[in-house]
């Protein structure tokens, strides 16, 4: 067994699968052991906090050891005044002492971050920003996919803020252009106009079509479709004017662009010029980046919590 007093240990809570891994140390990442198992929350709360004890259990037998504590990527945040987690989208957890629980069942502390700020902790510490600007201090994870989300990390570390919402630029207000109530409680926020279904909910108003955004963007470039091409420069404009607010107020070394939306190339071109025309600096220079881990971000970005 290599030294065990400084592994990582870390799962991230999906809505489908809770995986857990075991990373060497934070200046070797090493993945000393990784798996998962079922989530099963249709089956409730407590069924949850089953499969997360079966999960740790399944990292315990095959390090031989049990940890001193744990980090965890979760669905939503902790309310830090009541400790109940909230604005999770596995609604189960929503209203529950989620860390309290764990805690009391495994007997082991819990550090916890959202899915997003795990992202972020990933790719700064062993990811793309590591490989690319390892001497990078600010790391902005953003989340364009299903939802929009992002993540803030300080040398290393993730901020989560007195809330517990730091980074949490999708549910700031945006444009009164989309009337739909989100989760969160607003209209016009970011996560309604730049998620990728809100996206094709706007190409779908306007064509009469559903399609899905990898489709859209297709049409877009082939150039016969202008309710693309409307839905396309629509993304560009909202995405410039959304980030720029980030950037005026965190001012980071490094962007990296996480998500199904953020595959899209004009992102890191179109968008970007449109950044650029928002911000309060005559040019922008911030590297934007694709990110390298893919799905093992969160479980990884949880393990660097530990």
């Amino acid at each position: 067994m290599k030294d065990a007093k400084v592994n990582l240990w870390g799962i991230d809570l999906g809505g489908t699968k809770i995986e857990g891994a075991v990373l060497l140390s934070k200046e070797n990442p090493e993945v000393l052991f990784r798996d998962r198992v079922a989530t099963e929350s249709h089956l409730g709360y407590d069924h949850m906090l089953n499969q997360l004890k079966k999960m740790v259990d399944l990292m315990a037998a095959s390090l031989g050891y049990r940890p001193q504590q744990i980090g965890i990527a979760t669905p939503g945040i902790r309310d830090r005044n009541t400790g109940l987690m909230r604005n999770c989208n596995t609604t189960c957890l929503n209203g529950m002492p989620l860390r309290e629980d764990l805690e009391k069942k495994i007997g082991i502390k819990i550090n916890m971050a959202n899915d997003a700020n795990c992202f972020a902790l990933a790719e700064a510490n062993m990811g793309i920003v590591k490989e690319k600007f390892p001497d990078a201090r600010v790391v902005f994870g953003v989340i364009l996919g299903t939802g929009t989300g992002g993540g803030v990390v300080v040398d290393g570390k993730v901020v989560n803020g007195f809330h517990g919402i730091g980074g949490e630029w999708g549910h700031n207000y945006l444009d009164d252009s989309v009337k739909d109530l989100c989760y969160c409680g607003k209209v016009g926020c970011v996560e309604k106009i730049l998620a990728g279904p809100s996206l094709e909910k706007f190409y779908f108003e306007n064509r009469g079509v559903k399609r899905t955004m990898k489709e859209i963007y297709e049409n877009y470039k082939a150039g016969n479709d202008e309710v693309a091409k409307l839905t396309i420069e629509r993304m560009i404009h909202f995405f410039g004017l959304g980030l720029s607010v980030v950037v005026n107020i965190l001012d980071p070394d490094v962007i990296v662009i996480g998500g199904g939306v953020g595959n899209i190339d004009l992102i890191y071109t179109e968008g970007r010029a449109s950044l650029q025309k928002y911000i309060f600096n005559d040019r922008f220079d911030t590297p934007m980046l694709r990110p390298k881990l893919g799905d093992s971000a969160g479980v990884f970005g949880a393990a660097y919590l530990s």
